[in-house]
Parts: structure tokens; C-alpha cells; sequence
């Protein structure tokens, strides 16, 4: 006796599945991957120092008006750099002290500053609405 030869439908059923898996896996490995990029930011010492502490806004204010209010505007509004009005809501705070520090969105030069100022600027930033 022979053996019954697939159909075409039954091919194709099979390609389904495959492709369904391969989206499955593709998703799980993009979500292993974004878990661990926050968690590697949250253990970045000078990240982790950072958000340990509470900012003031004053002072945050101060260093916002000094080193980031010519390009970003004193109400943060957006000058010749991004508008920074709600900036918390779009980003993360991890986020946003490594685009501070990093320097690595030409033209903002990085930043480097001990992690209480960065929390006292942090809470300016995020009074910014």
C-alpha cells in the first residue's frame, strides 16, 4: 500500500504554522531584549545613584537655565533643539539622563555632572509642562 501524498492545502496549513512561530519567537526575543536594556540602565551606577536621590527644582532650574535653556528654551519650549515641555511623559527617566550625559544626539553635547545636580534636574524637567 502507498503512502497518502500531502495536498497543497495541507503544505500550506503547515507554512502558516511555521511563520506563526517564527512571529512568536521573533516577539519574545525583542521582549527578552527590551527587559534587558532597562534593567541594564537601572543597574548603571551613575543611573542608579541618580534616581536613589530627590531632586530640587530650583537648583534643577538653575542648571537648566545655564547649560540647556539657549538651545531648548527657558520654558523648555524648543528653540534650536527639541521641545522638552512633557518630556517625562515621552521618556523615561534612565531615558533621559543618559541622552544628558551621553552626547550622543549631535549637536547636545554631553553632560557630565555629579548625580545630585542630574536629579535636581531632572525635577525641573519634569515640573516642565
Amino acid at each position: 500500500m502507498s503512502e497518502p501524498t500531502s495536498t497543497a492545502a495541507e503544505q500550506r496549513d503547515g507554512g502558516r504554522g511555521l511563520i506563526t512561530a517564527l512571529v512568536v519567537l521573533a516577539a519574545f526575543a525583542c521582549a527578552v531584549l527590551l527587559l534587558w536594556v532597562i534593567n541594564s540602565a537601572q543597574q548603571d551606577p551613575y543611573i542608579k545613584a541618580t534616581l536613589e536621590l530627590h531632586g530640587d527644582p530650583d537648583h534643577g532650574g538653575q542648571l537648566f537655565r545655564i547649560n540647556c535653556a539657549g538651545c531648548h528654551g527657558l520654558a523648555g519650549q524648543g528653540l534650536l533643539a527639541p521641545q522638552l515641555v512633557g518630556v517625562d511623559q515621552r521618556k523615561r527617566d534612565p531615558s533621559l539622563i543618559h541622552q544628558i550625559v551621553s552626547g550622543e544626539t549631535p549637536p547636545m553635547p554631553s553632560f557630565q555632572m555629579e548625580p545630585e545636580a542630574m536629579a535636581d534636574l531632572l525635577s525641573h524637567l519634569h515640573q516642565l509642562n
